[in-house]
Protein backbone atom coordinates (compact mmCIF):
# COMPACT_ATOMS: atom_id res chain seq x y z
CA UNK A 1 0.00 0.00 0.00
CA UNK A 2 1.21 3.32 -0.91
CA UNK A 3 0.37 6.89 -0.41
CA UNK A 4 -0.15 8.58 -4.04
CA UNK A 5 -0.97 12.24 -4.89
CA UNK A 6 -2.67 12.32 -8.06
CA UNK A 7 -2.62 15.70 -10.09
CA UNK A 8 -5.03 15.68 -12.98
CA UNK A 9 -7.34 18.41 -14.26
CA UNK A 10 -9.38 15.99 -15.82
CA UNK A 11 -12.06 14.85 -13.21
CA UNK A 12 -13.61 12.06 -15.14
CA UNK A 13 -9.99 10.34 -15.75
CA UNK A 14 -9.22 11.22 -12.17
CA UNK A 15 -11.55 8.88 -11.45
CA UNK A 16 -10.97 6.32 -13.30
CA UNK A 17 -7.27 6.56 -12.17
CA UNK A 18 -8.42 6.46 -8.81
CA UNK A 19 -10.22 3.50 -9.16
CA UNK A 20 -7.82 1.30 -10.70
CA UNK A 21 -5.12 2.71 -7.86
CA UNK A 22 -7.46 2.00 -5.06
CA UNK A 23 -8.19 -1.42 -6.63
CA UNK A 24 -4.87 -1.86 -6.04
CA UNK A 25 -4.98 -0.95 -2.32
CA UNK A 26 -3.05 2.19 -2.37
CA UNK A 27 -4.41 5.70 -0.95
CA UNK A 28 -4.61 8.12 -3.33
CA UNK A 29 -5.58 12.27 -2.90
CA UNK A 30 -6.46 13.54 -5.87
CA UNK A 31 -5.97 17.37 -6.46
CA UNK A 32 -7.24 19.15 -10.29
CA UNK A 33 -4.67 22.07 -10.60
CA UNK A 34 -0.82 22.70 -10.51
CA UNK A 35 -1.29 25.51 -7.44
CA UNK A 36 -3.09 22.86 -4.86
CA UNK A 37 -0.77 19.75 -5.99
CA UNK A 38 1.86 22.35 -4.71
CA UNK A 39 -0.03 23.01 -1.77
CA UNK A 40 -0.30 19.15 -0.25
CA UNK A 41 3.44 18.65 -1.54
CA UNK A 42 3.81 21.59 1.18
CA UNK A 43 2.24 19.46 4.00
CA UNK A 44 2.66 16.04 3.61
CA UNK A 45 4.62 13.65 2.24
CA UNK A 46 4.09 11.28 -0.47
CA UNK A 47 5.28 7.73 -1.87
CA UNK A 48 4.63 8.91 -5.02
CA UNK A 49 2.89 11.78 -7.51
CA UNK A 50 1.34 11.43 -10.77
CA UNK A 51 1.11 14.68 -12.84
CA UNK A 52 -0.42 15.59 -15.39
CA UNK A 53 1.35 17.73 -18.22
CA UNK A 54 -1.10 20.54 -18.54
CA UNK A 55 -3.14 21.64 -15.53
CA UNK A 56 -4.20 25.25 -14.52
CA UNK A 57 -2.27 27.77 -12.78
CA UNK A 58 0.58 25.39 -12.53
CA UNK A 59 1.77 22.68 -15.12
CA UNK A 60 3.50 19.23 -14.85
CA UNK A 61 6.58 20.25 -15.81
CA UNK A 62 6.70 23.28 -13.28
CA UNK A 63 5.17 21.67 -10.29
CA UNK A 64 7.98 18.36 -10.80
CA UNK A 65 10.79 21.71 -11.38
CA UNK A 66 9.85 23.34 -8.05
CA UNK A 67 9.33 19.81 -5.94
CA UNK A 68 12.58 18.94 -6.99
CA UNK A 69 14.88 22.24 -6.52
CA UNK A 70 12.99 21.65 -3.14
CA UNK A 71 14.62 18.07 -2.04
CA UNK A 72 11.35 16.28 -3.05
CA UNK A 73 12.47 12.60 -4.05
CA UNK A 74 9.39 10.44 -4.07
CA UNK A 75 8.95 9.37 -7.53
CA UNK A 76 7.16 10.85 -9.92
CA UNK A 77 4.54 9.49 -12.75
CA UNK A 78 4.14 11.89 -15.86
CA UNK A 79 0.94 12.19 -17.90
CA UNK A 80 0.84 13.57 -21.29
CA UNK A 81 -1.07 13.64 -24.54
CA UNK A 82 2.67 15.07 -26.15
CA UNK A 83 4.35 12.80 -28.19
CA UNK A 84 7.25 14.90 -29.56
CA UNK A 85 10.68 13.22 -28.12
CA UNK A 86 11.65 16.55 -27.24
CA UNK A 87 8.51 16.90 -24.99
CA UNK A 88 9.59 13.42 -23.59
CA UNK A 89 12.98 14.61 -22.59
CA UNK A 90 11.75 17.91 -21.10
CA UNK A 91 9.62 15.54 -18.61
CA UNK A 92 12.54 13.41 -17.61
CA UNK A 93 15.06 16.14 -17.57
CA UNK A 94 12.71 18.28 -15.12
CA UNK A 95 13.30 15.36 -12.64
CA UNK A 96 10.39 12.78 -13.73
CA UNK A 97 11.14 9.40 -13.67
CA UNK A 98 8.55 7.80 -16.01
CA UNK A 99 5.88 8.91 -18.62
CA UNK A 100 2.85 7.48 -19.78
CA UNK A 101 1.50 9.08 -22.81
CA UNK A 102 -2.57 9.23 -22.98
CA UNK A 103 -4.36 7.39 -23.55
CA UNK A 104 -3.13 4.61 -21.86
CA UNK A 105 -4.24 1.05 -20.68
CA UNK A 106 -5.11 1.14 -16.55
CA UNK A 107 -2.71 -2.19 -16.59
CA UNK A 108 0.26 -0.53 -17.81
CA UNK A 109 -0.51 2.93 -15.81
CA UNK A 110 -0.73 0.28 -12.34
CA UNK A 111 2.48 -1.58 -13.97
CA UNK A 112 4.47 1.47 -14.13
CA UNK A 113 3.43 2.36 -10.30
CA UNK A 114 4.78 -0.40 -8.91
CA UNK A 115 8.11 -0.24 -10.53
CA UNK A 116 8.48 3.22 -9.23
CA UNK A 117 7.44 1.97 -5.75
CA UNK A 118 10.03 -0.53 -6.06
CA UNK A 119 12.87 1.35 -6.66
CA UNK A 120 14.91 2.52 -3.83
CA UNK A 121 15.70 6.02 -2.51
CA UNK A 122 18.97 5.81 -3.97
CA UNK A 123 17.07 5.62 -7.68
CA UNK A 124 14.75 8.72 -7.13
CA UNK A 125 15.14 11.82 -6.68
CA UNK A 126 18.28 14.37 -7.96
CA UNK A 127 20.61 12.32 -7.04
CA UNK A 128 21.27 8.63 -8.24
CA UNK A 129 24.13 6.15 -6.70
CA UNK A 130 25.49 2.78 -7.54
CA UNK A 131 28.87 2.39 -5.25
CA UNK A 132 31.12 5.43 -5.33
CA UNK A 133 29.49 6.78 -8.43
CA UNK A 134 27.17 9.35 -8.20
CA UNK A 135 25.14 10.94 -10.86
CA UNK A 136 23.31 14.78 -10.48
CA UNK A 137 20.11 15.30 -12.61
CA UNK A 138 19.86 18.63 -11.87
CA UNK A 139 23.44 19.97 -11.93
CA UNK A 140 25.10 17.65 -14.70
CA UNK A 141 27.58 16.59 -12.16
CA UNK A 142 29.15 12.98 -12.61
CA UNK A 143 31.83 12.03 -9.78
CA UNK A 144 33.27 8.85 -9.37
CA UNK A 145 34.98 9.04 -5.66
CA UNK A 146 35.79 12.79 -5.82
CA UNK A 147 36.53 12.54 -9.48
CA UNK A 148 34.37 14.76 -11.73
CA UNK A 149 33.55 13.25 -14.78
CA UNK A 150 32.65 14.78 -17.93
CA UNK A 151 30.20 12.82 -20.11
CA UNK A 152 28.19 13.94 -23.10
CA UNK A 153 24.33 14.69 -23.30
CA UNK A 154 23.81 10.86 -24.33
CA UNK A 155 25.83 9.09 -22.60
CA UNK A 156 24.97 10.96 -19.37
CA UNK A 157 20.92 9.98 -20.42
CA UNK A 158 21.96 6.32 -20.72
CA UNK A 159 23.89 6.70 -17.70
CA UNK A 160 21.16 8.23 -16.01
CA UNK A 161 18.85 5.74 -17.15
CA UNK A 162 20.61 2.57 -16.22
CA UNK A 163 20.86 4.37 -12.57
CA UNK A 164 17.54 4.32 -12.14
CA UNK A 165 17.04 0.48 -13.07
CA UNK A 166 19.87 -1.13 -10.87
CA UNK A 167 19.56 -4.38 -11.00
CA UNK A 168 17.30 -4.94 -14.34
CA UNK A 169 19.28 -5.59 -17.50
CA UNK A 170 18.27 -3.91 -20.96
CA UNK A 171 18.86 -5.27 -24.33
CA UNK A 172 20.20 -3.30 -27.01
CA UNK A 173 16.50 -2.65 -29.06
CA UNK A 174 15.13 -1.56 -25.35
CA UNK A 175 18.02 0.73 -24.64
CA UNK A 176 17.22 2.26 -27.97
CA UNK A 177 13.96 2.41 -27.45
CA UNK A 178 13.90 4.11 -24.55
CA UNK A 179 17.05 6.28 -24.67
CA UNK A 180 17.20 7.12 -28.40
CA UNK A 181 13.49 7.19 -29.02
CA UNK A 182 13.17 8.09 -32.29
CA UNK A 183 16.61 8.94 -32.90
CA UNK A 184 18.09 8.79 -36.98
CA UNK A 185 21.03 7.61 -34.69
CA UNK A 186 19.82 4.88 -33.01
CA UNK A 187 21.63 1.76 -34.29
CA UNK A 188 23.25 -0.70 -32.44
CA UNK A 189 26.72 0.15 -33.43
CA UNK A 190 26.10 3.19 -31.71
CA UNK A 191 25.25 2.10 -28.24
CA UNK A 192 27.93 -0.28 -28.27
CA UNK A 193 30.43 2.64 -28.90
CA UNK A 194 28.31 4.86 -25.96
CA UNK A 195 28.74 1.77 -23.33
CA UNK A 196 32.38 1.26 -24.58
CA UNK A 197 33.05 5.39 -24.09
CA UNK A 198 30.87 5.21 -20.74
CA UNK A 199 33.14 2.15 -19.12
CA UNK A 200 36.34 3.51 -19.97
CA UNK A 201 35.24 7.21 -18.13
CA UNK A 202 33.87 5.69 -15.22
CA UNK A 203 35.88 2.38 -14.94
CA UNK A 204 38.83 2.89 -12.62
CA UNK A 205 40.98 0.27 -14.52
CA UNK A 206 43.69 -2.12 -12.73
CA UNK A 207 41.51 -4.87 -13.47
CA UNK A 208 38.54 -3.89 -11.76
CA UNK A 209 34.79 -5.06 -13.22
CA UNK A 210 33.37 -2.71 -15.34
CA UNK A 211 30.14 -0.53 -13.17
CA UNK A 212 28.04 -1.09 -16.53
CA UNK A 213 27.91 -5.29 -16.87
CA UNK A 214 26.57 -7.63 -20.06
CA UNK A 215 24.76 -10.15 -19.45
CA UNK A 216 24.74 -12.51 -22.19
CA UNK A 217 21.52 -12.96 -23.68
CA UNK A 218 19.83 -10.42 -21.77
CA UNK A 219 21.39 -7.13 -22.29
CA UNK A 220 23.60 -4.40 -20.36
CA UNK A 221 22.85 -3.39 -16.33
CA UNK A 222 24.22 -1.50 -13.04
CA UNK A 223 24.54 -3.55 -10.14
CA UNK A 224 25.00 -1.05 -7.28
Amino acid sequence: MAKILLAEDDEDLSEVITFALKKAAHIVQQVYNGRDCLDFLATCKYDLIILDWMMPFKSGIEVCKSYRQQGGNAPILMLTAKTKIEDREEGLDTGADDYLTKPFDQRELTARVRALLRRPDAVVGNVLQAGNLSLNTVTGQVLVGDKSVHLRPKEFTLLEFLLRHPNQSFTTEALLQRVWLEDGAATPSNLKTHIKLLRKKLDCGDGEESIIKTVRGRGYLIEP
